[in-house]
């Protein structure tokens, strides 16, 4: 035999190695499909007949990866690790966990299917302190998108990054109690430091006003010291006991919170909306989901805030709204508090400043997953995706040359090259130990937009196979000027999207003015937009007396329906004597108010 024969022949055994393990590993998984399975089969049978062509002899029991030896057991499924006791909604044992794709589909179980998606897609890993998580890179690299395109925004309005301690002490956090008093429940204390018990307790920062807005009353003296317009990004804890769910609601996560302070409140008030409408870009222009802006009624505003403007999504799969991001104008309520004045230029008078604060935090990603995801896993919008385009050789067989083999890695090399020339975030997965269609699934879970197959025919052809992830569908385009091409198909991307996830949203908000209406349109998985005369007890009367039997989903069984925000685009004008939805209630309706249940 010839060295270059020799060559080929281990060549050959490597391949072999690996499409056995594949098969094996197929096999494994009851759920895998079948012809993927008779396929991988197929190629290592195939794969063996040339090996035995080519030598005169069969492939030796060492070619392939040892058997698992029937003694050597694997761990008790029943006994749970650490992080599988910490799971929260969609943990899964020791066998679910081994398994190749998402397991359960998203219209029959929302709360497992959500759980194996963030998992699978690698977006987090479990961690062993209940209600907290570990964001991977494929995650944070989202999160990153979302900083560089907010720090760019606030930086040109002139706001500046900073960063205050984590802990707050116990008397600064009790100086505002209708501010602490919705974060009682939730703020975590440091007790003790070793074995020492500590004279007075620390917080956990739950927000940031009451550790900031003592620095503000030293460094604020003169209208020339206004506005102070800081951001800071960071994490805060907020011990949360209900259901725990990866980005929606955890006792730990990141956001940003920005604070400000003014001289004037009409200054003040300009910039909530300014931020709101950042936040509603961010929704809008990097993640393809459609919100509604309004205004938090007095029930659900920011405790210790004058007033609060909100934006609010819709998960069309629970049926339920969700709170994308808040802006508050607290007024002078806390510069009261903590003394935070400065001398008027007019009058010489000591004067308090307005304040807002504002942020938005990881739920985004979670949002994301809900709106955008299916069954075979995450589906990431273009422009926040870390791989926007992945490239998935074809075609290589034993019978394939190893000069015609080099050459379609070398050209797609030479894509991949040009398109990341141009912009695009690409990877090529030039894995030769797993199939095409082992990579084609793993990418898919991932969320990666689009799909670049390249075999001999597409060489010789000289196109490119490109598939879109959030259709399936499959078409050519030629090598020349494909960057421009994939541009173009990367933003049909994000607009297709957003117009479905605007056409979920639109199909499911209605407007009501009766009682049997507003409960209609919420056993129809609705967000109803009806006449309210805007009373906190009155809302809790409607929260009350609109939930339901029914477990609408797992972790919100007899949900019944909460004031969402008073959209700043009102459907019609009410009319003169129109009552208030609930029928206990004798009000005039003074707006309509969005209704739903929510995360």
């Amino acid at each position: 035999m010839s060295s270059n024969e020799n060559v080929d022949v281990e060549k050959l055994k490597s391949r072999i190695d690996g499409q056995a393990n594949l098969v094996r590993q197929l096999k494994g998984d009851p759920n895998q499909n079948k012809d993927e399975v008779t396929a991988a089969v197929q190629e290592l049978l195939k794969l063996k007949e040339q090996y035995k062509t080519l030598t005169g002899t069969d492939v030796p029991s060492t070619g392939a990866a040892p058997a698992r030896k029937e003694k050597e057991k694997k761990p008790a499924a029943a006994k749970s690790t650490d992080n599988e006791q910490a799971a929260g909604s969609g943990s899964s044992d020791v066998k679910k966990q081994t398994k190749l794709g998402i397991e359960v589909k998203k219209e029959e179980n929302l709360a497992e299917w959500y759980g194996q998606v963030v998992r699978k897609g690698e977006l987090i890993e479990n961690y062993d302190v209940s209600g907290c998580y570990i964001l991977r890179p494929w995650a944070y690299f989202l999160w990153e998108q979302i900083q560089a395109f907010v720090d760019e925004e606030i930086a040109a309005m002139g706001v500046q990054n900073c960063y205050f301690p984590l802990f707050v002490s116990h008397s600064a956090l009790h100086r505002e109690q209708t501010h602490i008093a919705d974060f009682s429940p939730e703020v975590a204390w440091v007790t003790k430091s070793g074995d020492s018990e500590l004279a007075q307790p620390i917080a956990v920062r739950p927000t940031s006003e009451t550790i900031m807005y003592p620095a503000y009353a030293k460094w604020i003296r003169s209208h020339r010291d206004l506005p102070l317009k800081l951001n800071q990004w960071n994490n805060v804890v907020r011990w949360e006991f209900k259901n725990p769910q990866p980005f929606l609601r955890t006792r730990e996560f990141l956001w940003q919170e920005g604070h400000t302070a003014w001289a004037t409140e009409k200054e003040a008030s300009e910039e909530v909306y300014q931020i709101l409408d950042l936040y509603a870009r961010v929704y809008s222009d990097l993640l393809a989901i459609p919100v509604i802006k309004g205004r938090k009624t007095e029930k659900e505003k920011f405790a210790g805030a004058d007033w609060t403007t909100t934006i609010e999504g819709y998960i069309a799969a629970s049926g339920r709204g969700i709170q994308a991001a808040t802006s508050h104008h607290l007024g002078q309520n806390f510069s009261k508090m903590f003394d935070i004045t400065f001398e008027d230029p007019q009058t010489q008078a000591k004067t308090y400043v307005y304040q807002n604060s504002w942020g938005l935090t990881t739920r985004t990603i979670g949002v994301m997953t809900m709106t955008h995801g299916d069954n075979k896993g995450l589906v990431l919008p273009p422009r926040i995706a870390k791989y926007q385009i992945v490239i998935v050789p074809c075609g290589i067989t034993a019978s394939l040359s190893k000069e015609d083999e080099d050459a379609l890695v070398n050209t797609l090399k030479e894509i991949e090259g040009k398109l990341k020339k141009a912009g695009l975030r690409v990877y090529g997965d030039y894995r030769d130990n797993y199939a095409p269609g082992w990579k084609f699934n793993q990418w898919e879970m991932k969320g990666v937009p689009i799909r670049v197959e390249f075999g001999p025919n597409d060489k010789s052809r000289s196109q490119l196979t490109v598939v879109l992830r959030h259709t399936g569908a499959k078409s050519t385009i030629p090598i020349e000027n494909c960057e421009t091409k994939l541009r173009e198909i990367l933003e049909q991307i994000h607009n297709d999207l957003y117009a479905k996830a605007k056409a979920e949203l639109d199909s499911h908000i209605v407007v009501v003015k009766d009682w049997a209406g507003f409960l209609k349109g919420l056993d129809n998985s609705c967000i109803m937009l009806t006449p309210f005369c805007g009373e906190p007890s009155c809302e809790d009367n409607i929260k009350q007396d609109s939930a339901r039997d029914a477990v609408v989903e797992e972790g919100a069984p007899a949900m019944g329906a909460k004031g969402l925000c008073i959209p700043f685009e009102q459907p019609e004008k009410l009319a003169e004597n129109q009552q208030c939805c609930h029928p206990a209630c004798k009000n005039k309706a003074k707006y309509f108010t969005l209704f739903g249940r929510s995360y």
